[in-house]
């Protein structure tokens, strides 16, 4: 077998764990509790709903604000989506592994 072959096989198996570990970086990047409680805004949990995010950002003056929010949104966006690709990238795992 060839070496592109073997480092394409490689990165089938090894791809779910890469797009997983990018969307917990991203998840850890998403600070949207802290920036509701620094402006005093009380949420129930840490995990801020979306709803919640465009509603503040619609109703807020602050552009230094909103601008955080929109960031926060887009790291939940980009964490959305790696976690996607993760889960579409596991049954090419499983075809890498069984042409091992």
């Amino acid at each position: 077998m060839s070496a592109n072959h073997d480092n394409f096989i490689i990165f089938l198996t090894v791809s779910p764990l890469f797009f997983f570990i990018i969307a917990v970086s991203f998840r850890l990047l998403d600070n949207s509790a802290l920036l509701f409680l620094q402006k005093d805004i009380l949420v129930s949990s840490a995990n801020v709903s979306v709803t919640s995010i465009k509603n503040q950002i619609k109703k807020t003056e602050d552009i230094e604000f909103k601008e955080k929010l929109r960031l926060a949104l887009l790291y939940r966006r980009l964490h959305r989506t790696c976690l996607i690709l993760m889960l579409l990238s596991i049954p090419l795992m499983v075809t890498g592994y069984i042409m091992l």
